[in-house]
Formats: C-alpha cells, structure tokens, sequence
C-alpha cells in the first residue's frame, strides 16, 4: 500500500538520526511537510545532512519543558506528532539514580510533556500520535533499568492516552522496535561476537532497517489503521516470539 500525506504537516522529535531520522524521510517521501527535532545547534552538525534535504529543523532538548512550548508555538498546524526521542547509558550507569532519572526524563516524561503541548493543534486536525518505544517494554534488559523502565512507560502512555483522546479526535498507537543499527545500538554492533549473539535470536536472522520501522509508522498515522487506537506494534523481526 502506498500512503499519500500530501498536504499534512509531521512533527519526528528525536528525527535527526536512526529511526527517527528513517521515519521522517518517509513521510517526506509520501508528500508531507517534516520538521525534525534534534539536541546539536543545526542541521549541519550531523551525519550526512543531505538525507533530510526538504526537512525543516530546529534544536530542542526534550527534557526542557519551556523549551519544548516556545518552539511548538511556532506550529500552529499538526496532523502528526512522532515522539521518537531516545536515550541510553551503559556500563551500569543507569543503576545511579541520577542517571536513571536522566534516562527517565529524556525517554519518557518528554513524551507525556510533547503529547500534551500539541493535544490542541492535533485536536484541531484529527490527527494522530505515533509513540516509538522498543521491545525492551515487554521483556527485561540486562543492565539497562532506566531504559526499560521508561520503554515500558511508554508502551502505558501509549495506551492511556489512546483511550482518552480517542474520543477527542486524536488517535495514539505506537511502535516497538527490536534490534536496528543506530548510535543506541553501537555497543552490540561494533562487537562481532555481540552482533552474532544478538542476530542468532532473531528469526528473520538479521537487524531491521530505520524504513522498515517507518514503514509501521506510516500506516499508524494513516487512514489504513483508523480504527486502531492505543496499540503498540512491535516490529522486531521475530525477536520477542
């Protein structure tokens, strides 16, 4: 199915590189107009910037709750927001309850205080919220409390927030990806022996890509899944059966 946004307005926090970077290319690719979110001072300062040529960009820390609402009031129109926003520590860091707290904030507090900020203009739109948690909500993760704890929030928020603004207009679902070669994953991919281990679980016997996680988040904000409401997808390539 090919899925047309032409004349729709999306929002990718967090879309400045990995999946998030992946997802707003594609609703660029389908005819919207994208604004990404990111943490360095300009577009330019990433990795291969001409992959978000078209793309509007502006420098946001999502754990600044002041910052988030002076730049959204710079877009009075949204059809749909993709809360993508990420991060993690290793090394057992996130058993430091700073650290945690941190991890916490980044990864899920943002996505309740982004959700809120642009309920009205979703609202006017009867448009939609695509959350993107990780697998990491439906299992454990060794050394990793902060991360699963605040993944598995959002896999909750996901559905919280479906059943109360469904009737209101805006629809939430959201995504879970499994293993995809980003910056987050860089400790199990840089390491052979990691990388095997981890691919060995996987029945489809390989990482997913950043466009087979947009492809989910596509139709999530499309008329396709306009009876879905609340529900996390997990896209893993088999990972978790």
């Amino acid at each position: 199915m090919t899925f047309d946004f032409s004349g729709k307005s999306v929002l990718v926090v967090g879309g400045s590189s990995g999946i998030g970077r992946g997802i707003a290319c594609a609703f660029r690719e389908a005819g919207a107009a994208v604004q990404v979110w990111g943490t360095k001072a300009r577009l330019e300062d990433y990795e291969d910037p001409q992959a978000l040529a078209g793309i509007a960009y502006a420098q946001v820390d999502v754990a600044d709750e002041a910052r988030i609402q002076a730049v959204a009031m710079a877009i009075p129109r949204l059809d749909v927001l993709v809360l993508c926003q990420g991060t993690v520590a290793y090394e057992r860091q996130e058993f430091e309850i700073e650290t945690f707290r941190r991890i916490v904030e980044v990864n899920l507090n943002s996505m309740m205080t982004c959700a809120q900020t642009f309920f009205p203009v979703l609202k006017a739109a009867g448009g939609s919220i695509v959350t993107v948690s990780s697998t990491a909500g439906f299992r454990a993760t060794r050394g990793n409390p902060a991360y699963n704890a605040s993944k598995a929030g959002v896999v909750g928020l996901t559905r919280t927030l479906g059943q109360a603004w469904a009737g209101k207009g805006v629809r939430v679902n959201g995504l879970a990806p499994g293993f995809v070669a980003t910056k987050l994953t860089r400790v199990t991919t840089d390491h052979p022996e990691r990388m095997a281990q981890a691919v060995a679980g996987i029945p489809l016997g390989r990482f997913g890509e950043p466009a087979e996680m947009a492809g989910a988040a596509l139709f999530l904000a499309s008329p396709a899944a306009s009876y879905i409401v609340g529900q996390t997808l997990i896209v893993d390539g088999g990972l978790t059966l």
